[in-house]
């Protein structure tokens, strides 16, 4: 048995229809591509809904091998009861996932022999719309402040006077910690924090017919706002991936003590990508995350939940909203929920510190957004035309510079699969005669 990740699992899904305003050679298009595998084996997935000091934290558990094996032991700064525990909906998550997802765009070029061309394109150019139930204290400083099952998990808040103390009694309860966990739970007994470790009941697992385990939810009171991310990184021998979902009814929510940076965006790119996507977005945050010296937190998508623009998925309605921890939304009086979500890639050195958070009314909007632009194919037989295979040689040639610019991939491998049209220039005298 040991002590796993907090947090959980990166599933893209993405579909749109959208309008956009073209550059030449292009109209209203649709976007048909989906992500459908996973860009990350081994991420952590994380909701957190506020508003002013109420918190309602949502973990995913990514938990691979038998149930039985099952615990997680988590920070939080109030001691929990019962009633403040919940075991979550699983596809919620996964909604707020593919909605705030990074998307790829697609348009189609129109032929440029087309009547009414140029009247076409003018029109489009306007349309961008881009108390305790039970205390045992003994020689080892650890009080059990609360024991209570629910859904399928054993519940026990804990309170410790000292770390080996606390350590000793996970050990002798049947719960194998890994070597370096005293240390790193020495800090949140500094801050009188308390302990919330749960296990699988196994009976009570059998009942519920689920073949993975699901999300824990808690909602608390208190004027911390962060996310303990050191006792993740016990076991760690490479970085550990991170999604958050912040959700609150003012706006952005931004970290307090590291860098966020905003994920490169709005790059138009090679349709084979299209393929492709998966490893085109793994080799891009990479670039990035080394680019930023491996210490910055990356904003891919904030948004007012009530709309998208393109859609990935619909927005949450709200039911599924309730379901994410948001308890402000008052019936008939609309969605007031923004999402922030940020991407995490951590290692123990370069992330010293627990994440802190603050909300902000910051409503700006953002979105990872990659674009693809399908080459016309039919036949050409006009001036404009061969205009466009001349235009259309130097964008594809730029989206190739682009695409090895964010991967880092090898420029030539990039040429072969993007079999870049080449345009043949007309001697002056073949259109005189026309």
């Amino acid at each position: 048995m040991k002590v796993v990740r907090i947090l959980i699992t990166f599933l893209l899904s993405l579909a749109v229809i959208i309008c956009f305003s073209p550059t030449a050679w292009a109209f209203c298009g649709f976007y048909v591509a989906k992500a459908d595998t996973k860009l990350y084996n081994k991420a952590s997935q994380v909701v957190i809904a506020r508003d002013g000091d109420r918190t309602v934290l949502t973990m995913a558990n990514d938990y691979q091998g038998d149930v039985k094996e099952f615990a997680l032991i988590v920070p939080v700064p109030v001691v929990l009861q019962q009633e403040q525990v919940n075991v979550g909906n699983p596809e919620v998550i996964e909604r707020l996932d593919a909605f705030s997802a990074p998307r790829l765009v697609e348009y189609f070029d129109s032929d440029p022999c087309a009547p009414n061309y140029e009247a076409r394109v003018s029109n489009m150019e306007g349309g961008q719309t881009r108390g305790p139930s039970q205390v045992e204290i003994n020689a080892l400083g650890v009080t059990v402040e609360e024991r209570f099952t629910v859904g399928e998990y054993d519940i026990l808040i804990l309170s410790a006077q000292e770390s080996q103390g606390l350590a000793t009694w996970l050990k002798q309860n049947g719960y194998q910690i890994p070597q370096g966990a005293s240390q790193l739970l020495q800090p949140y007994i500094r801050q009188n924090m308390k302990f919330f470790v749960a296990k699988v009941n196994l009976a009570e697992f059998e009942k519920t017919g689920y073949q993975s385990l699901r999300p824990l939810q808690m909602a608390y009171e208190s004027p911390r706002f962060m996310l303990p991310i050191r006792l993740g990184m016990v076991n760690a021998t490479t970085d550990q991936e991170l999604l958050i979902y912040l959700l609150s009814p003012q706006g952005q929510a931004e970290l307090t003590n590291y860098r966020t940076v905003k994920i490169p965006s709005d790059a138009e790119i090679p349709v084979f990508v299209k393929n492709e996507f998966s490893d085109f977005y793994k080799a891009m945050f990479q670039t990035a995350y080394e680019g930023e010296g491996k210490k910055v937190a990356f904003l891919e998508y904030a948004w007012d939940m009530a709309s998208c623009d393109p859609c990935s998925a619909e927005p949450l309605d709200p039911e599924e909203l309730r379901q994410a921890g948001v308890f402000w939304l008052t019936p008939n009086l609309g969605n007031n929920v923004f999402i922030t979500r940020l991407h995490v890639r951590y290692t123990r050195d370069k992330f010293p510190e627990d994440l802190i958070f603050q909300e902000t009314s910051n409503r700006q909007l953002f979105q990872g957004r990659y674009v693809l632009r399908h080459p016309y194919t039919g036949e050409i037989q006009c001036p404009a035309g061969r205009e466009y295979q001349r235009y259309l040689q130097e964008r594809q040639e730029k989206e190739v510079r682009t695409l090895a610019n964010l991967t880092g991939w090898d420029i030539q491998d990039i040429k072969k699969k993007a079999n870049i049209s080449q345009y043949q220039p007309t001697n002056w005298w073949q259109n005189l005669w026309r």
